[in-house]
């Protein structure tokens, strides 16, 4: 089984124009490279919570996957990352945990 990551994400205010168009503009071209990741697989997910400049993606893949897909969007978006485990990880924990 692949990892599974929780990234939340954030544009970097100093770089968000104040011009509606420039920054329609902008977000185009994030849309752009988030529908490639969606395509290639890495990506499973991704949101826009309405009224922020932020969201969240699911991915999947090794770490370098993760490196490598997240270094597209800097300088321009920021990202916490989170590994998350699934229900049979819980379960085989849980398993271990018991004897």
């Amino acid at each position: 089984m692949m990892a599974r990551y929780l990234l939340l994400w954030e544009m970097n205010r100093n770089l968000v124009p104040i011009d509606p168009k420039e920054r329609s503009t902008g977000w185009g071209t994030l849309l752009t490279v988030v529908k490639k990741d969606l395509a290639q697989g890495v990506m499973k997910d991704w949101g826009a919570f309405p009224g922020e400049n932020r969201g969240f993606l699911i991915a999947e893949g090794s770490q370098l996957d993760i490196m490598k897909m997240t270094q597209q969007y800097t300088p321009y978006v920021n990202f916490k990352i989170h590994p998350v485990s699934a229900v049979g990880e819980i379960e085989t924990l849980l398993e271990h945990m018991a004897g």
